[in-house]
């Protein structure tokens, strides 16, 4: 009955369970909305614990994705996919994408996929061959992991100037969180603008080569929230905003590209109570999904860019927001994009 909840509060679609016992396959899809067009959104691979934090998951990852299209202006719905199981698998990872290829193939076009947490372009390009309604490799748009990146520095520019008056990030001390390949393109980025850097990761030897490519230093992952810096950069797994962390942050903003970032929604009021700026996730991380505009919207590759670019304007107009309508950005950003999504059923 939660699940059944859960899908009416968030409103969602179609919410679809596979499984494919010959490859071992066993997924979620979740089409939470085609109001602005087909539902698109990654695919995350990943070792739930249980069949209800995938499902959990699945849900807050496709709602997110059709506010990030939203508030992008992309003529696009949300929806995600997990898979359940080790993303570090070799052995028969060609069948699972095959599986999930054709699982994809089922929705009709409902449902557009590419990378995310745990799977990587090639991925995509073996399910290709059994089902047109994936991207995000070569010839379809491209690895968007580049763009996610590009997009957060650019928001990461805005909140610095929207908390001290200038996007110069020169000496700015800030924590990444996740050095995968997001975080870690994030990091070389703010690094290349003269920032300071502190890096953590799961995989000691990720975190290690992070740091010694932007200078920095790192931090045990569970030490990354005690760490005193202006900006906090989570680009790992979401729900690291909660009752634990909060209290524990010193940092003046928290901007990144990890999706879910707050583990309930008065997390927001939370961090704002600390006089912590946030900047909503799915406002800073759209720039992969905008990168898919090319092959998806048939936008020009330089339209696309200045969309990722204009994150950063994005990203002004949703703490403006905030601030005028006396409530936390989180909020502000979520009212941005439910009007959006009501001038287009008007």
């Amino acid at each position: 009955m939660s699940v059944l909840g859960d899908l009416q509060r968030m409103g969602h679609e179609e919410v679809v369970i596979v499984q494919e016992p010959t490859s071992g396959y066993r997924a979620i899809i979740a089409v939470h909305s085609t109001r602005l067009g087909p539902a698109t959104g990654g695919t995350r691979f990943w070792p739930y614990a249980t069949m209800d934090e995938a499902m959990t998951d699945v849900l807050r990852l496709s709602r997110g994705m059709t506010y990030k299209n939203a508030v992008a202006g992309l003529a696009l719905g949300g929806g995600k996919a997990v898979i359940i199981g080790d993303p570090h698998m070799s052995a028969g990872r060609e069948a699972l994408f095959l599986a999930h290829g054709r699982a994809v193939n089922r929705l009709q076009g409902r449902f557009i996929t590419a990378e995310d947490v745990g799977t990587r372009p090639a991925d995509f390009e073996i399910a290709a061959r059994e089902t047109p309604y994936v991207a995000g490799f070569g010839g379809r748009g491209g690895d968007p992991s580049p763009w996610t990146a590009l997009g957060v520095v650019r928001g990461i520019e805005a909140a610095a100037a929207y908390r001290w008056g200038s996007s110069d990030l020169t000496g700015k001390h800030v924590v990444v969180q996740g050095c995968g390949n997001v975080g870690g393109a994030v990091a070389l980025h703010l690094r290349e603008r003269g920032a300071v850097l502190t890096v953590s990761d799961t995989e000691g030897a990720r975190a290690a080569a992070c740091a010694a490519a932007v200078q920095g230093r790192v931090v045990e992952p569970a030490m990354v929230y005690d760490v005193e810096a202006d900006i906090f950069a989570p680009c790992a797994m979401g729900a690291i905003l909660n009752d634990d962390t909060i209290p524990r942050l010193r940092v003046e903003v928290v901007a990144g590209a990890a999706n879910n970032q707050l583990l309930r929604p008065d997390h927001a009021d939370a961090v704002a109570a600390r006089r912590i700026l946030y900047v909503p996730d799915y406002v800073i991380n759209a720039g992969g999904v905008i990168s898919g505009s090319v092959a998806l919207l048939g936008e020009t590759p330089e339209r696309m860019a200045q969309r990722v670019h204009d994150i950063h304007d994005t990203v002004r107009l949703v703490l403006e927001l905030a601030d005028r309508n006396g409530v936390n950005p989180a909020a502000a950003a979520d009212q941005l994009a439910e009007s959006r999504l009501q001038q287009r059923e008007e």
